[in-house]
């Protein structure tokens, strides 16, 4: 990697429910976590994108944890168990374990709303904040579990939104190998989560052009007196993959 320092790869935190929280750590200064989206994993979602060499070569630390019921994080079945209270925890301990008192955040999708309670559970933690691909609506809200059995049996949801993101999300998430049960548990105990923020906390929201699912972000920035990114031409999918939108992180966190 660019400024050659060793990743520690497959570290652990846990809950003192014994929950496990899987992440790995790239050494730098002023680290920052970066929260992937559903169904996803901190690898896909961050070093397949290119965020990690991006930052260590910026000489930015990086903490990417795998939320639970993804990656190699324990993966709960109850519905409870993903309430955003519950995965904003899991960052705390994550941060405990390394003894960081605060951090920058980068998160994308699902992750922006575990970024926001992570805020709203514990705002010391949290110094800028950087998120992508999330607005006012929240998607998993509108999704019940026939929808999702409809989903998994190749049926087109009335929804477009859904038909477009979810399904083919779900199910590339199953075909690689994914705890279906825990997937499923996760969008329900997380429906409806909030996008709130405590005040004093410098927010920069991003967004692709062309992806339905942040719909009305630019006025949630306008409204809250927040920084806001608009990526021309991005979807939900290949927002990620924007030089433009690591720039515009970078940029905002420094």
């Amino acid at each position: 990697m660019g400024a050659g320092r060793a990743p520690v790869l497959d570290s652990f935190a846990r809950r003192l429910d014994g929950v496990r929280i899987a992440y790995d750590l790239v050494p730098g200064d002023r680290p920052i976590l970066l929260v992937h989206g559903f169904a996803s994993t901190a690898r896909l979602s961050w070093a397949g994108t290119g965020w990690l060499r991006f930052l260590e070569e910026a000489g930015r630390g990086v903490i990417a944890p795998d939320l639970r019921g993804h990656g190699r994080s324990d993966k709960p079945h109850r519905a409870a168990d993903y309430a955003p209270r519950q995965l904003a925890a899991d960052l705390v301990v994550v941060l405990d374990a390394l003894g960081l008192d605060q951090v920058d955040v980068v998160a994308y999708s699902m992750g922006s709303r575990v970024a926001a309670a992570l805020a709203r559970l514990a705002p010391e933690r949290v110094g800028r904040l950087v998120l992508g691909g999330a607005g006012p609506v929240e998607l998993f809200e509108s999704v019940g579990p026939a929808t999702l059995a409809g989903l998994l049996a190749g049926q087109t949801p009335a929804d477009p939104v859904v038909a477009a993101v979810l399904g083919p999300v779900l199910a590339s998430a199953v075909a690689a190998g994914g705890d279906l049960a825990a997937l499923l548990a996760c969008v329900e105990g997380f429906a409806g989560a909030a996008l709130d923020l405590p005040p004093g906390i410098p927010v920069l929201y991003v967004a692709g052009g062309a992806d339905p699912i942040p719909d009305g972000v630019a006025e949630l920035a306008r409204a809250r007196g927040s920084a806001y990114r608009e990526l021309p031409g991005r979807d939900h999918v290949n927002s990620l993959t924007s030089r433009e939108f690591k720039q515009a992180a970078l940029d905002f966190l420094s």
